[in-house]
Parts: structure tokens; sequence; C-alpha cells
């Protein structure tokens, strides 16, 4: 699969955009595990053009986890343009227009998902900005509003004429946030059209190996985009990605797991400092397959959710590793 001139290969298996989640490290680490490309966070085209510190420090991309997408969001023409250009100065591989967050205070302001509710306006805004950058321009979006508006077979052309490179779709409405199940038989109708040449890339409840598998049979997308699944198991990419190839699980042990876990941890404090950093991997620690199915572990888990120096939380993680190992001895260490 191609977008532009980059050459994902063939059955490419991304990291989705995610807010709080998908940071420099992340994505590094994802890359390391088999993603053939990987996203920012969401940028807001209004904060990037106010230069907002917190927003500009998401254009960081590292040298090894390329291909990067940088992701924007907002309502209105002009702000989208300036920072279009000025997230093309910072050199990403690919820039993404975000038109399928579904929470309140992007959708409910018109943006991210509330573009859905006016195709003219996110069709203006689409055309502005691939005129306005020599990057590679794609979309992510949302099957429609609701139910009753489900008109991504149609928008996917409109998008397509508008110079796009490539559409992922979500297989849910914004009205259903994250709730129910994916509509990949919709997302198929998209890929099916003989009108759209761009590639397709599916998203939404990719969280297994054959998941991913049945994706690319079943359906026929042109590349997969992995997103909740990712959190606190960056490994799922290797798991999937060697399962598509036809080889050997091989899955990683528990301690490769929980370096995994504590790079992550060491590197986000580094990135911001030792409170904020531990505080942004939480959602990782809290999402983790690692931690599931632990008897009697309530009192721990609380613990390592509310540690909030490096020091302890590695001793935590550490107790949860022995913890663990003693319960299954054939762990390979």
């Amino acid at each position: 699969m191609k977008i532009g001139e980059i050459d994902l290969g063939v059955r490419p298996v991304m990291l989705a955009p995610m807010e709080d989640v998908t940071d420099r490290s992340f994505r590094l680490i994802c890359k390391e595990q088999g993603a053939a490309m990987v996203y920012t966070e969401f940028v807001s085209a209004d904060a990037l053009i106010r230069d907002i510190p917190a927003t500009v420090r998401k254009l960081s991309i590292a040298p090894g986890e390329r291909p990067t997408a940088i992701q924007i969001y907002g309502r209105e023409v002009e702000p989208m343009v300036e920072a279009a250009k000025i997230v093309e100065a910072a050199g990403p591989d690919i820039l993404d227009i975000n038109f399928g967050c579904p929470v309140k205070k992007v959708a409910g302001k018109g943006a991210g998902a509330g573009m859905l509710r006016d195709i003219p306006k996110m069709l203006e805004i689409t055309r502005a900005v691939v005129k306005a950058v020599s990057v590679p321009v794609t979309v992510k979006t949302r099957l429609g509003w609701d139910h009753e508006s489900k008109i991504i077979v149609e928008l996917a052309e409109q998008l397509q004429d508008c110079g796009i490179a490539a559409l992922t779709v979500h297989g849910r409405t914004r009205s259903q946030m994250y709730t129910g199940n994916a509509d990949w038989d919709m997302i198929a109708r998209v890929k099916d059209n003989p009108r759209v040449h761009i590639p397709i890339i599916g998203n939404g409840d990719i969280t297994t190996p054959q998941g991913a598998k049945d994706a690319f049979d079943r359906y026929g997308v042109d590349g997969v985009m992995v997103g909740r699944a990712t959190i606190g198991a960056p490994w799922i990419f290797r798991d999937i990605t060697r399962f598509l190839a036809g080889l050997p699980s091989e899955p990683l042990s528990l301690t490769q797991k929980f370096a995994l876990i504590k790079r992550q941890i060491t590197e986000s404090i580094e990135r911001i400092d030792e409170y904020r950093g531990i505080l942004h991997i939480r959602r990782h620690l809290a999402a983790s397959p690692l931690f599931k199915g632990i008897p009697n572990f309530r009192d721990t888990r609380i613990a390592m959710l509310r540690a909030d120096k490096l020091d302890e939380l590695m001793q935590i993680l550490d107790s949860i590793h022995l913890r663990l190992h003693e319960a299954d001895p054939t762990e390979i260490q």
C-alpha cells in the first residue's frame, strides 16, 4: 500500500492517533514492535497558530519512528491552512486531518466528527489544506453523525475529489462514540466502490491478530489502524504482524513487556517531569493486559495508579513482575 510515494508494504498495520496516548516515546516503541506507520496525538490548529508550547511539542518526531503522520483538527479554513503550513515545516511524512474525534470538547464545537454535520465546510477545509502543502494529505473520519446519516460511501468520493491521498474510516458514527460494534460492512462498501481509487484504511475493534487478518481478508481494506488495543500493550503490533506474515507467534516474555512499560515511564518523565510524566502514563498502566486477571490485585492496582514517584512506581512494578513469575515459573525471563 502506498500513500503518495510512501510505501507501507503489504497489509500494513498502523498506530491510530490518540490524545494523551500517542506521544513520541510510545510511537517509537510501536514502530519498533512492527507498526507500519504511526500518528501523533491530535494537534489543535487554533492552539498551534497561537504557539502554545504543549501543542508545539506534539510536532517533534524521532527519526526511528518514521513514517509519521501529524494529525490536525479545527473548524475554520484559514486556521487549518495556517496550521497545516506550520506542520509541514516540522517535517512529517503525512499530514492527516481529524474529522473523526467524537468527544464533546472537539465535536461539540464543530471540529473533529463535528464536521460530519457540515460536509461543505469539511470539503472546503480539505481542499484548502491539500492545496496549501506539498506533503500527502489524508483524512480520518467516521461513518456519519448518527445512524440516520451514514454518509461515508458518498463522502469518501467527495474527499477523494478534494485531493487526499488516503482515507481512514472508523466504523462507528459520532453518536456511537466508542460503544457498540464497529460496522466493517460499511467500511467494505467504501472499499468496494469502483469510483474510489485511494487507499482505504479500516479502524475499529481490531484487538487481536485474527481480527486484523479478517479486516484484510473479509473486508478488503488496504490497511488496518489499531487504537485502544495498543494502550499499555505496544507489543500487539509484533503479534499482529507476525500472524499476518504466517510466522510463529513468539510473544514477548514478561520481562520484555515490563521493560517496555518501564521505558515508557522513564521517557515520559524525561519528556515532561516526574509528576506529570507519571500522570501521563497512568492510562497505559490502567489499560495494560499485563495486569488483567491477577488474583487479589485490587490494593496493588490502587497503589500502582496512585504512585507519583518514580522509585515507588518501579518498586511496585517489580513486585508485580515477581508475583507473576512465581505464579508461572515457566515464563521465559
